[in-house]
């Protein structure tokens, strides 16, 4: 019983313990043959255990063979480019989660190592990234208010904000919505639920994460502008932001804005010369690190805020914090931002990795991706960090810096190690309106983004029109609520393809055996004889009725005709005696034949031919034999022809129509397998062979 139990599918050992008695047990209930075999396959779950750590812990699979002289150079030179990014990225990016900028340090340290253990992608850089920080500020500032933190200031007389009790709660908060979203990824990847991303399609994701960066953008003009407005939630806030913006514009702070356009242009030509010289220098120029450095070098010496009232970065502790796990009293409330927060995670990640993986010609196995993620997020919760993904502009510096394995990215979370540990508490004086220019800076790839609608425009209309409503969808209702309506409009559109398919008649090209429409080329000849109809979509009950409508209007067959006539042989029968209805139905069927030959004589395809068979005569289903026998004799050929995903994939296609044909008892001896078709030509090569026996008969494919 327990062999069988083993050979079960999906049954599986890690480790099985057996004790002296058990064994007694076995072996007296046992053959000494069963017995054998039952320990052997015992000692079988020992390669099946390797097998399962291996690809649950891949680090144990390649870092064995890691090649130092192939890849240690090149990783070392990419750890360190990265590391430095990581650091004034971290840092801006924390700005956005609405937390203090070292949990921007914690965030591109303890994520990135749990990747480099549990990750499959060579490529990637994991840590954090603008959308999902935005997304968590979405969180962090509507559960953590400033309202919620005001005290009365007695030298002031006036009530101001109590910035560090906020920040805590803030960073509790971003605690939370990160390890709940971790767990999430790492329930979806245990159930291999990894195929989710396959609904997020390319105008989908583009389209959303060009309305998140305008969230971005919006979110950072506050420091740009040296302004408080007035926190906003919920759909429309976006709007209600950016009017509260332009009613505080009088009271800009000079000293913020002047520092924000300085870097900004500072950092624009920079990263232009980076890429005019991007053939001759073999690590690009550090543009935000040596940003960073100078200006709070500058803003140490002439002392900005006190002079001026520029906001600047603030204490940073140095240091790592202890682990503290997540206030579970605030999980419900995240629910919905963390599913949220982690679909748009993994789809960013797996989207960039996949494309690493098919240029360097290696596996990215997108399960395994969603555990890493999730455990990346959720272990890193544990450590205040809030939620990470990988970033475009930081994995590109790995590639391009020669970075080949995921050792790049341990690397880079040394160099952030080194740094918080001894370095972070040199930037308090950073002052925020630099770090918002960074972030406006690194947008600029998301901003290009808008040039997909006019390509879209020329190649498939439909996917312009996902592109455009899921950025007006995500700008209109935020990032969380934007991406589930982005996805329902974006199924709908399924919906409607099949709903509006393209009909059309199929000409042949001269002595070729390709056909095409033939309101779309004009050098195509018709088939003599032969009429071939086909759908650009697959037929189900939806679209039924129109199949056989555009199948009418092509074909010149009137089907309500042959319903009519259908119906009058149904009473015709009942007023005959039972020994001659059988009889009655051969003549009336026949009667339907010459019907259908006095239009055009043509037959249906096999779906419209089993909907109107199998739907028509549900109440008397001895005419199914009866129409199959008569319309045996003229119907030459069914052909299904689908457009293809795969080259070869028609012939699967047509296995399972053909199960469901057998299963609904379609075939007979009259009406059998061999009127399919897997090809166009094969069907008309058939018809051509029968129409020599019957020369003045029209055949439908």
């Amino acid at each position: 019983e327990a062999m069988e139990e083993r050979r079960r599918p999906g049954y599986s050992v890690h480790r099985e313990v057996l004790d002296e008695e058990a064994v007694d047990e076995i072996a007296k209930k046992s053959d000494s043959k069963t017995f054998f075999l039952f320990f052997s396959s015992l000692r079988c779950s020992g390669p099946r255990l390797k097998s399962c750590l291996l690809g649950s812990v891949p680090v144990l699979s390649w870092l064995p063979r890691y090649s130092l002289r192939d890849n240690c150079l090149g990783d070392l030179i990419s750890g360190i480019s990265v590391g430095i990014m990581q650091l004034p990225q971290g840092m801006a990016y924390a700005l956005l989660a609405s937390v203090p900028a070292v949990f921007g340090l914690y965030s591109s340290f303890y994520p990135v190592l749990v990747y480099f253990i549990f990750g499959t992608s060579k490529h990637i850089s994991l840590g954090t990234f603008a959308v999902l920080s935005v997304m968590v500020g979405g969180v962090t500032e509507r559960l953590a208010p400033d309202s919620n933190f005001m005290i009365w200031d007695n030298v002031t007389n006036a009530s101001e904000v109590d910035v560090v009790a906020r920040d805590a709660e803030r960073v509790k908060v971003a605690a939370a919505v990160t390890f709940v979203s971790g767990l999430f990824q790492i329930l979806l990847g245990l159930v291999q639920f990894g195929f989710v991303v396959t609904y997020l399609s390319e105008p989908l994701v583009r389209g959303y994460t060009t309305g998140a960066a305008i969230h971005v953008i919006v979110s950072q003009l506050k420091y740009t502008f040296g302004i408080r407005p007035v926190r906003h939630s919920g759909p429309l806030s976006l709007i209600y932001t950016v009017l509260e913006i332009c009613y505080l514009l009088p009271k800009t702070n000079i000293g913020s804005l002047v520092v924000s356009i300085v870097a900004i242009i500072c950092l624009i030509l920079v990263k232009e010369l980076n890429a005019y010289l991007s053939k001759k220098l073999p690590v690009p120029i550090p543009v935000e690190l040596l940003g960073i450095v100078i200006a709070t070098v500058i803003s140490w010496q002439v002392n900005l805020k006190d002079k001026y009232g520029v906001d600047v970065v603030g204490l940073i502790p140095s240091g790592l914090q202890p682990p503290v796990l997540p206030d579970a009293s605030l999980f419900g409330q995240v629910i919905g931002d963390a599913f949220a927060l982690a679909v748009v995670g993994y789809g960013i990640a797996i989207s960039l990795g996949r494309i690493f993986a098919l240029k360097y010609g290696y596996k990215v196995d997108s399960n395994q991706e969603l555990i890493a993620l999730g455990l990346s997020n959720s272990i890193g919760g544990v450590f205040q960090c809030f939620a990470i993904s990988c970033s475009m502009s930081r994995s590109m510096v790995q590639e391009s810096t020669g970075g080949k394995t995921q050792v790049a990215g341990a690397l880079s979370a040394v160099v952030i190690l080194f740094i918080t540990l001894w370095i972070g508490t040199l930037f308090e004086d950073l002052p925020k309106a630099v770090l918002a220019a960074i972030i406006y800076v690194n947008l600029q790839g998301m901003m290009k983004q808008f040039m997909d609608i006019r390509v879209l425009w020329r190649s498939n209309k439909v996917d312009m029109l996902i592109w455009v409503a899921t950025f007006i969808l995500t700008l209109l209702l935020n990032p969380d609520l934007g991406l589930a309506a982005a996805i329902g409009f974006s199924m709908l559109t399924v919906i409607f393809r099949t709903q509006l398919p393209k009909y059309s008649k199929l000409g042949q090209v001269p002595d070729t055996d390709i056909y095409r429409p033939l309101e779309d080329y004009d050098e195509l000849k018709q088939v003599p004889g032969i009429l071939i109809f086909r759908s650009s979509a697959t037929l189900y009950f939806a679209n039924a009725e129109m199949y056989q409508e555009a199948l009418g209007e092509k074909s010149g067959i009137d089907i309500t005709k042959l319903l009519s006539a259908k119906k009058k042989l149904e009473a015709k029968r009942k007023r005959h005696e039972k020994k001659n209805a059988k009889k009655a139905a051969k003549r009336s069927a026949a009667n339907l034949v010459r019907t259908a030959r006095d239009t055009m004589t043509v037959n249906d395809t096999i779906e419209v031919f089993v909907h109107f068979i199998q739907k028509r005569t549900d109440h008397h289903p001895s005419l199914i034999d009866t129409f199959q026998t008569q319309l045996s004799f003229y119907t030459k050929v069914f052909l299904l022809n689908r457009k293809k995903i795969f080259k070869h994939s028609s012939a699967l296609f047509l296995g399972g129509v053909i199960d469901n044909l057998q299963t609904a008892g379609f075939f007979n001896d009259k009406v059998t397998k061999s009127c399919l078709f897997s090809t166009v030509h094969d069907a008309v090569l058939h018809c051509q062979s029968a129409q020599k026996h019957s020369p003045h008969e029209i055949t439908l494919l």
